[in-house]
């Protein structure tokens, strides 16, 4: 119990660096990194809290990590996608509506 505050802090920290990360960055391959460490962040204290209420904890930082994994796997092949569409992966030169 005496490591939470620290955990939580922590995880905020890192909470708090992706989300800037997602609001100033137009690489999409830094965006995608940056939503990673919004999920880790939230897992780490899921893991802290799971000390005080127990493995429900652990079992919300599994499902975390599957759809981490799914959105890592379905947004690295839409980048993918687009990279050979457009030959850029920056955000502020893809336009795949207008043609």
């Amino acid at each position: 119990l005496m490591l939470l505050g620290p955990a939580l802090g922590l995880s905020a920290i890192l909470f708090s660096l992706g989300v800037a990360g997602v609001l100033l960055r137009r690489n999409a391959i830094v965006l995608f990194m940056c939503i990673e460490l919004m999920l880790n962040a939230v897992n780490l204290s899921f893991v802290a809290l799971a000390q005080l209420h127990g493995a429900s904890g652990y079992v919300m930082v599994f499902f975390v990590m599957t759809v981490a994994a799914a959105e890592a796997a379905v947004g690295l092949a839409i980048i993918i996608g687009i990279f050979r569409h457009k030959q850029s992966v920056d955000l502020g030169n893809i336009n795949l509506l207008r043609g």
